[in-house]
């Protein structure tokens, strides 16, 4: 008996039962759906993560003052009095070879408003190195400038979403004015449109302005203290060696004894990164130990069905041997068998995880990364379980009496 024949008589076997065979598949297809749709949608939002991170700057290390004590309580980061625009100016100067450039923020909620229109958002009070540390284009006018910022003037950059909401669609931004607080400012561009960010916060909802004008101005305070700073260096490859230096340098500038701590904390892109990987590598490894279990128990059922088929065939088995078939025909037969169903289950899963990520990702507005190397492996590892598990059912069968097979009754 040749390899074709052995093969049409395995495809025959499992047509004769074409609801039990389907559902003997039911594991197998569940397991490598969930297989193909977890790694699908784990790529995509590794992707995504990738893709958030780079958005938020270039290189980017942040660096914030220590937060607020009430009593026991610790109030929110950055929220402290202990870092100011000239330690962010000292860090440009003596630490050019290590950071391209540094912007200080200063943050105050706001009302702007426009002839009967108003909105309230954030106020940035930021540097003129702040689009090049953000990666930010501008997408009308300009953004302000080094004399603007060193003088305090009432100059600012909107988002996208403040001027929806204060002009028109055909309206003029650039060159209008309008009231931040009780103040009137000058608008001088408007920023590209960024969107929502992996957590759901809109960029675009933002107004930035000289950290100097916010500060004199809408915070009225003369103490220089800054929010935070951000800092974009040269390389990612220089961050622990930037972090050290930065530390070292504002604990000269805060004159901090050795036994003090910190009164400040560095965070960078690679903190934030290795975070979230770790948390959607958790849920991958998870979901793919589901997937597993999945598969086990798909093995498992065509095992069982192949031990039953070969109980059911006992008679066929023994003509087969009586007209010449040896042990390794009907084995390789049943193993034929078993590697189909699985092969078929393998390739209905394949594709219904794909069509299932898909979905996902459409309903949720999430991107999803399909690498053909895991779908062809996940087809390839469901042949491996059907010849696994088919194994010893194909071995009863082949040791088999063709004597005892013809007298079964």
């Amino acid at each position: 008996m040749n390899v074709a024949m052995i093969f049409k008589v395995a495809i025959l076997a499992i047509l004769r039962n074409k609801t039990r065979s389907l559902l003997t598949c039911i594991g197998i297809i569940v397991g490598i759906a969930a297989v193909i749709s977890v790694l699908a949608i784990g790529k995509g939002a590794s992707t995504m993560m990738v893709k958030e991170i780079s958005s938020m700057g270039n290189n980017l290390m942040m660096v914030f003052p220590d937060r607020n004590r009430k009593g026991q309580v610790r109030t929110g980061m950055g929220s402290g009095q202990t870092m100011t625009a000239g330690d962010a100016e000292a860090i440009a100067r003596e630490l050019s070879h290590l950071v391209s450039a540094v912007s200080p923020t200063v943050n105050v909620n706001s009302q702007l408003v426009r002839e009967n229109r108003n909105w309230n958002t954030r106020v940035s009070g930021v540097s003129i190195d702040m689009p090049e540390i953000r990666n930010w284009e501008i997408g009308e006018g300009r953004f302000f400038e080094e004399n603007e910022q060193r003088s305090s003037q009432r100059v600012c950059v909107i988002g996208a979403t403040v001027r929806s909401h204060l002009f028109d669609e055909d309206e003029e931004a650039v060159g209008r004015t309008v009231r931040i607080g009780a103040m009137p400012f000058k608008v001088v561009g408007v920023l590209a449109s960024k969107g929502a960010n992996g957590w759901g916060q809109d960029q675009d909802d933002t107004v930035m302005a000289p950290y100097t004008t916010v500060g004199r101005i809408l915070q009225r305070s003369k103490f220089r203290a800054v929010n935070m700073m951000n800092v974009s260096l040269h390389s990612m490859d220089d961050i622990e060696e930037a972090k050290r230096e930065v530390t070292a340098l504002l604990r000269q500038r805060h004159q901090l004894a050795d036994y003090q701590d910190d009164d400040f904390e560095t965070r960078d892109t690679t903190e934030i990164m290795n975070t979230i990987g770790s948390v959607t590598g958790l849920m991958t490894v998870l979901l793919t130990a589901v997937a597993a279990i999945s598969l086990l128990v798909g093995g498992i059922g065509i095992m069982n069905i192949m031990l039953v088929s070969v109980t059911e065939r006992i008679k066929e088995i023994g003509l087969r041997m009586a007209i010449g078939a040896t042990p390794a025909n009907i084995l390789c037969q049943f193993i034929l068998e078993a590697i189909v169903l699985s092969t078929v289950g393998g390739a209905i899963g394949v594709g219904l995880g794909i069509a299932a990520a898909r979905t996902i990702g459409e309903i949720n507005h999430w991107p999803i990364v399909i690498e053909w190397t895991s779908a062809v492996g996940s087809f390839l590892f469901s042949s491996f379980v059907g010849m696994f598990f088919g194994f010893y059912p194909a071995y009863r069968a082949s040791r088999l009496n063709p004597i005892d097979c013809l007298r079964y009754e």
